[in-house]
């Protein structure tokens, strides 16, 4: 569904849809083609919608997709109307351009034709120089018209684009002018129908604001109505209160006057009362002074028991100590039996006080028996049994005796209850002097019940038994038998039906009560015990007719104390009455209650007996006071009755309500349960001990005057006890209180009796106030009563807003003005005075003295203040000379006020002095090149900041900071810096003129003398940069001898002050370094010529001091030895405290000696440490992290003298001036180390010792940032062709982290290498230093040309052979042997094509032949090992193959420190399963065999076989050109015989050879043809051969011939020769 939609105002589109900027809609293209409008918005436009109605105001309504698409129109509209203004100034501007371009370059074309006649001009004058000239600003000119035309042809291609642009906009607005005219007619509609709903709603608010005001006019009558109505009540009441003050005041007159008659009185007796407790309080104090002097007296003598306890502890600790005993359990022991010993002397005391308690109150109940006993008859007999006060008694006598009492359970018992259990608790409170009575408090709720008949408690009561007759002893007993009683209540029953009778007179039947009793009850109020009251009661008959009565008496309990007296008087008629007396005799003090009981003849009817003690019945009048409004300052009171309508008075204490009071006055001695309640008793003893328990046990004995106070007096101090009462019960009340108590808050109220009691309002603060007050009585039965006080304390008319006008602070002779402003509240005018106390008025004025104030509003006045230098003398006590503040009180006297209005005028007073030390200065003798500062201290004696300036300085004086001008705070003293610079060689005598803000001046006198020296430093001052601890920083400057001449006309000539000028020539100079500095300078001596100049190099390396690094070894290693002494020997030191327990027995107890052990003489030998031991690294690492940074600033003197070192002799010295010293200045901070070294003990230099070349050695460098923040880490390039490898660096190192660095050390070449390696941060670098040494490994091996062969062998035989390796290095070497037969890339090529399918010229195949059963045909012992230096190792290789075979071979290497291959031997071996071999000639086959095994042959197919063996011979005749002999071509055949161990026929093998002559026939020549070889041997078969003359070159020669060999068998080979001739270079 579509949401309606409503009408909304173009300001609302604009609101709510996103800007032109938002869009980003760009239209700078000049071929712009407004596209905007989708096809839709075209059709909305074009085509009149047909479902649009015209309602009755003629308002379109559309919808929300319409709205927002015509928005959009309106938007692409004004963005049209934009850019086509935009063009418009752009072609404007475009036409502008254009016309002036043309215009310059008209002016260019006339420029050009000017200069081309002026050059006709000038050339026909032969003037070249003004031709070239004007040639030159042709040329010029020509640029600039042919730049210009560019510019137009620029400018007119521009304005072509924009008119094209200008156009497509024309275009478009005009295919967009029917959609403006629409948006138009919409808009001016929308206008219209805002107009006809703003005059719609602006009726309906006109109608409202009607309405509106027709309701307020009727409120206003209303409450009119109102008004008058209450105005009439209220005049009603004023005059009804008005006529009942009237008659009020009559009977208030009487009252009064006997109000004042009874207050004189009680005036009176409150005077006497107030003197005799103004007494009582002045006896109180002076008990509390010399109290509190006697606990001072007891605290001091206290304080020092306990000073000499504690010392006297510390000498038995340190003699225990000595002893080798345990001190803490020996004080433990002592402090327990301390303990122990108070409590028994507590418990004992507090027994002799029970004792004494006990006897007390037996004392005092004899006392009373006895008084009882004389008054009544005493008891016939006393039985001789005993009784509990007999026991207590003996028991008590027999503890007075010593005896030994055995007592029974329940005496023990008896005992306990009245024991406390906390004893404790009675010490504690005795030591805060507070005695308090726990007997009584455990006492308190026992109930003694006393015997009814007195004497049962005597001591001298007995049992006794009544003497009663035998025939009364056999009487029946009071109340008879069952069968008495019903004859007896029948009996009494009949009597009564005979007396009792109804009266019924006229047809009724009287009922109810016969006679009425005036009063109806018989009250007896507030007897008291031992007086006799009567009353008398009239009874009147009330029945009908008459009546008779007759007294029937009391109730049992009240016979003893009533007594009726009445006669009856007969028959009573109707109406009649009569008395009755009723005697009261209180013999109790006990409310009773009862009835006196009356027989009439219509029934028995009584009259209700009341008897009451004596109560109080308290009450107060009112329960709130309101004082109503009045003026702060006044003071009013209102009266408050207490009244008291019973008979028994008590004493009353007005209070606030939040304090409170203890009315129990009257205990001499204070009760816990008092104090506390019964839930607090036992958090009270806790306490109590808790307390106890903290405070230190002094031992043995108490304080001499405690004990004599507690043996002499028994009872407790009263001073004490009321001191310890207002501590627990009164709470201080710091806050001024408005509403008070008169002068009566406490006293006695008597019976039937009022006070009244003044309740004082004197408001302070403005606002409402109230109190709340309670009254406390004595009697515990009367309950509390509590009232209240209200009050309105408003503000005096006049005031002044700021009570305390503060000047701040002011100094002396200076005019400060102020506007005080009056307030009034009143409604009338008032006149005003205002008045300055006399001290003050030469100082301060108010103006003007007297003024009148408006009604309700305000008045100015003017405080001028104007303080003098006399102002201490004459304000006296309202200025303090001290703190030099003034306080004036101001009075305002306001007419008919009576309290004035006060303020202050309070203001600080001070000088305006400065002082300036010293007031004299000599700056003594000064180079030119060099400033002299000196220090000037300029003080404020003012509590004023003043700012200050020295003016009209000369120009070689300079005062900083600030250039002298600055702001001094009060009292501050500044130093100053002031900096001479003399500008030539002479006497300078100058002052320094200091301003202040006020104009005043202070002068100071300088001298000076300037001096010239003969040379110069390039830098007088250096500012090295902040320089890690052992890092360095280099700086250059140069000394310069500039003096060349001795004429001053020229320039000026070196001189001090007025005298004579240096000479001309070589000077020589000397730096003088502090000793113990960090600098270096380099050269510090040396000679300068006229005209040149030295370089010299400061060099600033911060270093730790080498005491304080050796102090703090020494430390850390006295701490070693301590740890590594108390580590290793406890039983010597058991046995040396045997020897020491030993010698302190001899010795006294108090002066216990000490037993020095071996190993403390040890530790006390001072450690001489070296600079480079462990312990000295270790403590220069510590320092250097502990290190905070140091800024130091040298000044280094630079002397001169004139002359040249060379020329002078070697004991004479050179005549330096001291005036003629240059001052090198250098500003040195040492900063801690960014990061540090953390291993190797924190050295920085890393020896790697030696190392073999081609090995590399690697060391772990740990490193930490020390510093609070990440640091970017960059090392130094080390020597890329060197040694040295940072093989791990790293970029960032965070603060607090660790990083290890991988170093490594590897040597090309036998050298001695150094280098260093920096970690560059921003905060410094640090500097490791690299050493180490490279070493050759220098290895010679016995064996030449690096191959081993082993001959031929037996198959399955073995053949041993040796060779030696010679270590030529000064290092051990350690060396491993392995073969290439057993690598592990054997494998590997064993997986590739064989080499024998290659060529002879690419294989590359070392490892030959190999055994059939797995095993390594060669062997070496040894295969690891270590050859010391200089030393030979010896190696044997075994060869033992398993199978025959021509091509055994492997590879031997010598591998040294794991990774270099050293030597290379190649081993070669040949197998043969006979004992004769033949070798040399050509290879025919591979040396790779085949992985088939050859079976063995039979003996008939072996010698086939055998003779099948070829050998090929080449022979190569070289034939050179020359004419020389050629020699013929030689080779040769060995023959051998394999030397075995296994038993053979023959010892020998023979060979021969067949066809040697038809071999020589052919040109060869055989030597041996036949012969034999021993075993072992060889034998060389040599052959030759040379070209015979039918020889064809181009066919070589090729023939064959038999060699057989004859051993264990015969073997037949044959031989090939093939020959070739060879042309020679």
């Amino acid at each position: 569904m579509e949401e309606p939609t409503s009408q909304l105002s173009d300001e609302e589109f604009v609101d709510n849809f996103p800007t032109m900027d938002e869009e980003r809609i760009q239209l700078d293209d000049p071929e712009f083609d407004v596209d905007l409008l989708p096809l839709e918005f075209e059709e909305t436009v074009h085509c009149s919608p047909k479902e649009e109605e015209v309602n009755a105001k003629k308002m379109q309504k559309t919808t929300t997709k319409n709205t927002v698409q015509a928005f959009h129109l309106r938007r692409s509209l004004n963005l049209l109307d934009k850019l086509d203004e935009e063009k418009s100034l752009c072609i404007q501007k475009t036409r502008g351009e254009l016309h002036v371009c043309r215009q310059r370059m008209d002016l260019l074309t006339k420029q050009l034709e000017s200069l081309a006649a002026e050059i006709a001009t000038e050339r026909e004058a032969n003037n070249m120089a003004a031709v070239g000239r004007l040639q030159a600003a042709s040329r010029c000119r020509q640029k600039e018209l042919e730049s210009e035309k560019d510019l137009q042809s620029k400018i007119t291609a521009l304005l072509k684009d924009s008119e094209n642009a200008m156009w497509h906009i024309e275009m478009q607005k005009g295919q967009f002018e029917e959609v403006r005219k629409h948006s138009e007619e919409e808009a001016e509609a929308r206008q219209r129908s805002l107009e006809v709903h703003a005059a719609q709603q602006l009726q309906k608010e006109k109608e409202a604001l009607e309405k509106v005001e027709r309701n307020r006019l009727l409120r206003a009558r209303k409450s009119l109505h109102v008004q008058k109505e209450l105005g009439l009540r209220h005049q009603k009441l004023v005059d009804d209160a008005q006529r009942n003050h009237r008659v009020a005041v009559k009977f208030l007159k009487a009252s009064l006057g006997r109000i004042r008659e009874r207050e004189q009185k009680e005036e009176m007796e409150s005077r006497k009362h107030m003197r005799r407790r103004m007494d009582a309080v002045l006896a109180l104090k002076n008990n509390i002074t010399a109290s509190r002097e006697t606990l001072k007296k007891f605290q001091t003598w206290g304080q020092k028991k306990a000073e000499l306890a504690t010392q006297k502890a510390l000498n038995e600790k340190e003699v225990i100590l000595a002893q080798g005993g345990d001190a803490f359990k020996h004080l433990s022991h002592q402090r327990r039996h301390q303990e122990l010993e108070a409590q028994r002397r507590a418990f004992e005391e507090e027994q002799k006080l029970r004792k004494q308690e006990i006897v007390s109150r037996i004392l005092k109940e004899e006392a009373e028996e006895e008084h009882r006993r004389k008054r009544q008859h005493p008891p016939c007999k006393a039985t001789d049994k005993w009784t509990l006060r007999d026991r207590t008694w003996k028991y008590i006598s027999d503890f007075c005796e010593g005896k030994t009492v055995k007592t029974d359970t329940h005496l023990l018992e008896n005992e306990m209850a009245f024991q406390p259990k906390p004893f404790c608790l009675l010490k504690a409170i005795s030591s805060e002097s507070v005695q308090v009575d726990l007997g009584a408090s455990s006492t308190e709720d026992e109930i003694l019940a006393e015997p009814d008949i007195p004497g049962l408690w005597s001591k001298e009561y007995k049992s006794y038994q009544l003497k009663v007759p035998r025939e009364d002893m056999d009487r029946k007993p009071v109340g008879g038998t069952k069968m008495d009683k019903d004859i007896l209540a029948r009996t009494v029953e009949r009597l009564r039906s005979g007396v009792v009778h109804k009266q019924v007179v006229s047809g009724r039947e009287f009922k109810g009560r016969p006679f009425n009793s005036k009063p109806e009850v018989i009250h007896f109020k507030d007897f008291d015990i031992g007086k006799v009251y009567k009353k008398k009661i009239t009874l009147i008959n009330a029945t009908y007719t008459i009546n008779y009565c007759k007294l029937v008496g009391v109730e049992e309990e009240l016979k003893d104390f009533i007594h009726i007296d009445f006669d009856p008087p007969g028959p009573m008629s109707a109406g009649m009455s009569c008395e009755v007396l009723v005697t009261f005799k209180p013999m109790i003090n006990k409310d009773l209650e009862g009835n006196v009981s009356f027989l009439a003849q219509t029934g028995a009817f009584s009259v209700p007996l009341k008897c009451s003690t004596k109560k109080c019945s308290l009450s107060l009048d009112k329960e709130l006071i309101d004082f109503g409004s009045y003026v702060v300052g006044e003071t009013t009171s209102r009266i408050i009755t207490l009244s008291n309508v019973g008979g028994l008075g008590t004493r009353f204490k007005f209070l606030l309500d939040s304090e409170s009071c203890d009315m129990d006055e009257s205990q001499p001695i204070i009760k816990i349960s008092s104090l506390f309640t019964c839930d607090d008793k036992k958090s009270l003893y806790e306490k109590v001990m808790a307390s106890l328990a903290e405070q230190p046990l002094d031992g043995n004995e108490s304080s001499p005057p405690d004990v004599r106070s507690r043996k002499g007096s028994e009872k407790p101090d009263e001073t004490d006890i009321t001191a310890v009462a207002s501590a627990v019960t009164m709470i201080p009340n710091e806050e001024p209180a408005e509403i008070t108590l008169g002068e009566v808050t406490e006293g006695e109220i008597g019976p039937f009796s009022s006070i009244k009691v003044p309740i004082i309002f004197t408001p302070v603060i403005p606002g409402q106030t109230q109190t709340k007050f309670k009254v406390m009585f004595k009697n515990p039965q009367c309950s509390t009563l509590y009232f209240r006080a209200t009050g309105i304390a408003i503000d005096v008319p006049v005031w002044v807003p700021r009570a305390t006008v503060d000047l701040k602070i002011c100094t002396y002779d200076r005019l400060y003005q102020d506007s005080i402003v009056v307030h009034t509240r009143s409604k009338a005018a008032l006149r005003l005075k205002f008045e300055v106390c006399k001290e003050l008025r030469g100082h301060i004025e108010l103006l003007p003295e007297t003024g009148y104030i408006q009604a309700q509003s305000s008045y100015s006045v003017q405080l001028k203040f104007l303080p003098r230098h006399s102002l201490p003398e004459d304000a006296g006590k309202y200025f303090d000379p001290v703190s030099r503040v003034l306080e004036a009180p101001m009075t305002i006297w306001v007419a008919d006020q009576i309290k004035p209005v006060e303020f202050t005028v309070q203001a600080i007073v001070t000088t305006s002095d400065l002082e300036i030390s010293p007031s004299e200065i000599n700056f003594g003798y000064c180079t030119i090149y060099e400033a002299i500062r000196t220090e000037l201290n300029i003080s404020n004696l003012s509590l004023l900041p003043q700012e200050f300036g020295f003016v009209g300085l000369p120009k070689y004086v300079d005062i900083q900071p600030n250039d002298g001008f600055g702001t001094i705070l009060p009292l501050e003293t500044l130093q100053l810096d002031v900096i001479f610079q003399p500008t030539k060689a002479k006497e300078y005598r100058f002052e320094l003129v200091c301003k202040s803000e006020i104009n005043r001046y202070f002068k100071v006198s300088c001298l000076a003398v300037g001096v010239h020296p003969p040379l110069e430093l390039s830098h007088y001052q250096i500012k090295f940069s902040a320089t890690s601890l052992y890092d360095t920083t280099v700086s250059t400057l140069y000394v310069i001898n500039s003096h060349l001449s001795m004429n001053k006309l020229i320039h000026s000539v070196p001189r001090i002050g007025s005298e004579d000028a240096s000479p001309v020539g070589p000077t020589s100079f000397e730096f003088l370094l502090p000793p113990n500095s960090p600098i270096t300078i380099s050269p510090s001596v040396g000679t300068v010529l006229p005209g040149k100049k030295c370089l010299v190099q400061v060099v600033f390396q911060p270093v730790l001091p080498h005491e304080i690094i050796l102090k703090e070894a020494t430390q850390i290693l006295n701490k070693e030895i301590e740890n590594n002494t108390f580590r290793k020997e406890p039983a010597q030191k058991k046995e040396l405290w045997k020897q020491s327990l030993s010698v302190v027995r001899v010795h006294n107890r108090d002066r216990p000696s000490r037993v020095s052990t071996p190993h403390t003489a040890e530790m006390q030998k001072p450690v001489v440490l070296s600079a480079s031991s462990n312990e000295y690294h270790t403590a220069q690492a510590t320092l250097a992290r502990a290190f905070q940074g140091k800024f130091e600033k040298f000044v280094v003197p630079c002397v001169i003298a004139s002359g040249d070192l060379k020329d002078r002799k070697a004991s004479e010295p050179l005549s330096f001036s001291p005036h003629n010293t240059l001052y090198l200045e250098l500003w040195c901070p040492a900063v801690a180390p960014s990061i540090v070294v953390t291993s190797n003990n924190g050295q920085t230099i890393f020896n790697f010792g030696d190392i073999a070349v081609g090995h590399r050695s690697v060391k772990k460098v740990t490193f930490q940032n020390i510093s609070p923040e990440d640091l970017a880490l960059e090392f130094s390039v080390l020597n890329p062709n060197g040694p040295f490898v940072l093989l791990n660096p790293c970029s960032k190192l965070c603060s607090g982290e660790e990083e290890t660095l991988v170093l490594c050390f590897s040597p090309h070449e036998s050298i001695l290498a150094q280098e260093t390696l920096e970690i560059i941060t921003k905060r410094g670098a640090l500097t490791l230093t690299l050493v180490g040494t490279g070493v050759a490994s220098m290895i010679t091996c016995s064996i030449e040309g690096n191959t081993l062969n082993m001959g031929y062998v037996l198959a399955r035989e073995a053949v041993s052979s040796s060779f030696k390796l010679q270590n030529e290095s000064s290092l051990p070497i350690k060396f491993w042997v392995r073969l290439e037969s057993l690598s592990k890339k054997r494998a590997e090529t064993r997986q590739q094509l064989p080499k024998f399918l290659a060529s002879r010229e690419q294989r590359t195949e070392i490892v030959g032949t190999q055994n059939y059963n797995g095993q390594s045909v060669f062997s070496i012992v040894p295969v690891e090992g270590l050859m010391f230096p200089g030393k030979a190792q010896e190696f044997t290789v075994t060869f033992s193959p398993d199978h025959e075979s021509l091509y055994f071979s492997d590879l031997l290497q010598v591998v040294l420190f794991e990774k270099k291959v050293s030597q290379q031997i190649l081993l070669k071996g040949a197998a043969r399963e006979h004992m004769m071999f033949v070798e040399g000639g050509d290879a025919l086959d591979v040396p790779v065999e085949s992985l088939t095994v050859i079976p063995a042959l039979d003996p008939e197919h072996r010698e086939e076989a055998e003779e099948m063996k070829p050998i090929l011979v080449t022979m190569n005749y070289v034939q050179f050109d020359t004419d020389a002999p050629t020699p013929p071509a030689t080779r040769e055949l060995q023959v051998g015989c394999i030397r075995t161990t296994q038993p053979s026929p023959r010892k020998t093998v023979e060979f021969s050879l067949d066809n040697v002559a038809w071999l020589q026939h052919k040109g060869f020549s055989i030597e041996p043809a036949r012969g034999s070889v021993e075993r072992g041997q060889t034998k060389t078969i040599n052959i030759s051969w040379a070209p015979p003359a039918d020889f064809d070159p181009d066919h070589p020669l090729m023939v064959s011939t038999l060699l057989q060999l004859r051993g264990d068998v015969k073997e037949t080979y044959k031989v090939n020769f093939v020959a070739y001739v060879v042309a020679g270079l």
